[in-house]
C-alpha cells in the first residue's frame, strides 16, 4: 500500500522535543515532507545547528515511521535548523538573535578563553556566529584570536567586524595602537559599548556572545541598559577569591533592577591532567563552582581542565556538552517569549 503524508506526520507527532516538550509536528519541526511510493523524505528542522540530542531526535523519528507507517519506508532525511529568537529584538541589534554575556567578578579566570572556546564550538556546529570584546580598557580578544594586528574597514558608516574562524569580532583593541592605555571614566565606557552595537556591521547572527570586563561597574550596567540580553554566563575558578567575587557578579545580574537570566556557571581550570597520567591535579582547589550553583540554585554548565595543548581542537571535546546545554536553555526561552 502507498504510504500516505498524514500518517507520517501522525507518526512524527509521537516524537517529541526533548527540551520544549511537544511533538515535532506541532513544532513546525517537520517540513517539506513528501512521499513517493515508500520513499519519504522531509526536513526535521532543529532549533539549533549544535543541538546535542540531533541523533537522538532523528533515531527517533525513523522509528516512529518504520513502526507505525512502513517497515519498508526508505527515510530521507534532511536535518537543517532554524535558530529561534530568545530576547526582545524589537531594538538594537534586532538582526541578532541570542545575545549572551559571558561574566565573571574576577579577572584571571579565562572568561576570555571561555568566550572564544564556546564562539568556536557553536560556528564549528554551523550557527552564525559573533564575538563582542566589551573590555574597554583590557582588551584581550585580538591578542587570543591572533588578529591583533587587523583594522575594521568602513562599509558607509558601519565598521565591519573582522572575521576570524568564521566568526565576526569587534574589539577596541583593533581601534587603538598596540600598549596605548585608554585613560576613560563611565560616560567615555558606554559611549563606546554603545557604538559597538549600532555602528557595526554585525548583520545576521545567530548567536553573539559578549565578553565583558571583570567586576561589576560601567560596564555591565551599560551592556544590560543598551541591549537586551538572552541571557548571562558565569565564569569562575575553583578558588575561593574568584568564587567570592563570582557571587558578586550573580548578584548584581540578578538584582531586581537589573533581572538577568545566569543561564548557568562554567568553572574553568577546574583541575590538571597530565596526558600520560590519569590522576587529577586539583591546583585550584575543589568544588567552587558547584557552590556557587547550590548557592544560587543554577545549573552547573561544565568544568574545563587546564591541557598542556591549549589549541581548539584539543579542547573541542570539553566544550561540545557545555555548549549544547547553552543552546538548549536558548531554545526553551524562546519557545517561552
Amino acid at each position: 500500500m502507498m504510504i500516505k503524508k498524514e500518517e507520517v506526520l501522525k507518526a512524527l507527532s509521537y516524537v517529541d522535543d526533548p527540551d520544549l516538550n511537544k511533538d515535532l509536528v506541532t513544532l513546525n519541526m517537520i517540513q517539506n515532507l513528501s512521499i513517493d511510493d515508500h520513499r519519504v523524505a522531509f526536513d526535521l528542522v532543529l532549533t539549533t545547528p549544535a543541538c546535542p540530542m540531533k541523533d537522538s531526535i532523528a533515531n527517533a523519528c525513523k522509528t516512529a515511521i518504520l513502526t507505525m507507517v512502513s517497515p519498508d519506508a526508505e527515510i530521507v532525511m534532511n536535518i537543517t535548523s532554524n535558530v529561534q529568537v530568545s530576547r526582545d529584538n524589537n531594538t538594537v541589534l534586532s538582526s541578532i538573535k541570542n545575545i549572551v554575556a559571558v561574566a565573571s567578578g574576577k579577572g584571571g579566570v579565562g572568561k576570555s578563553t571561555v568566550a572564544i572556546n564556546l564562539s568556536k564550538t557553536l560556528s564549528r556546529a554551523g550557527a552564525k556566529v559573533g564575538l563582542l570584546d566589551a573590555d574597554i580598557h583590557g582588551p584581550s580578544i585580538p591578542t587570543l584570536l591572533g588578529t591583533q594586528g587587523d583594522k575594521p574597514v568602513m562599509n558607509n558608516e558601519l565598521m565591519v567586524p573582522i572575521l576570524k574562524d568564521g566568526i565576526k569580532t569587534m574589539s577596541i583593541g583593533y581601534l587603538v595602537e598596540s600598549g596605548q592605555a585608554l585613560v576613560w571614566r563611565g560616560p567615555m565606557l558606554s559611549k563606546a559599548i554603545t557604538q559597538f552595537c549600532t555602528d557595526v556591521e554585525w548583520g545576521e547572527l545567530d548567536y553573539l556572545f559578549i565578553d565583558l570586563p571583570p567586576g561589576t561597574g560601567d560596564a555591565h550596567l551599560s551592556i544590560v541598559q543598551n541591549i537586551p540580553l538572552s541571557g548571562v554566563i558565569m565564569v569562575t575558578t575553583p578558588e575561593e577569591v574568584a568564587v567570592a567575587d563570582t557571587r558578586k557578579a550573580i548578584d548584581m545580574f540578578t538584582n531586581p533592577h537589573l533581572k538577568q537570566e545566569v543561564l548557568g556557571v562554567i568553572e574553568n581550570m577546574s583541575y590538571f591532567q597530565p596526558e600520560k597520567e590519569g590522576r587529577k591535579y586539583y591546583l585550584f582547589g575543589q568544588g567552587g563552582g558547584q557552590a556557587l550553583c547550590d548557592e544560587f540554585q543554577l545549573d552547573m554548565l561544565g568544568s574545563i581542565p587546564i591541557k598542556e595543548d591549549k589549541s581548539f581542537d584539543n579542547m573541542h571535546s570539553n566544550y561540545l556538552p557545555i555548549v549544547g546545554k547553552v543552546v538548549q536553555k536558548l531554545s526553551v526561552l524562546a519557545a517561552n517569549r
